[in-house]
């Protein structure tokens, strides 16, 4: 299942009238940043699908936040917006070993925990 489907069928249970469109997000993240986990030090072809469908899920979040009626405010969508590019040229040095994905399961984390309103531990 590729990030792009994971996050289209967690936006798409978002429409659940007991199903917060934050629960949805973080189901997204949680199911690609899992898959980054399990694949970073496994076999290549493993490695590139889960940096493939992560890339994805922030291409489609970079996508949402560069439209026009996007409510975030625009430092927010800024940011975003710099995190995929970060995310896409991170996982081009990834595939290629000069990079592990590391910073990238953090990202996510991050995300998640902004999601979900968590602080990190201290």
């Amino acid at each position: 299942m590729t990030a792009l489907s994971l996050a289209r069928s967690a936006y798409g249970m978002a429409t659940d009238p007991t199903r917060p469109p934050r629960a949805a997000e973080y189901d997204a993240f949680a199911r690609v940043t899992a898959g980054l986990k399990s694949a970073q030090s496994g076999p290549l072809p493993a490695r590139a699908a889960a940096l493939h469908d992560n890339r994805r899920l922030w291409a489609a979040l970079a996508a949402d936040v560069a439209q026009p009626g996007n409510a975030l405010p625009d430092a927010l969508r800024a940011r975003i917006l710099f995190l995929a590019d970060f995310i896409r040229q991170h996982s081009r040095a990834a595939l290629t070993g000069t990079a592990d994905c590391a910073p990238l399961i953090e990202i996510n984390t991050a995300v998640m925990r902004g999601l979900t309103g968590t602080e990190p531990a201290a």
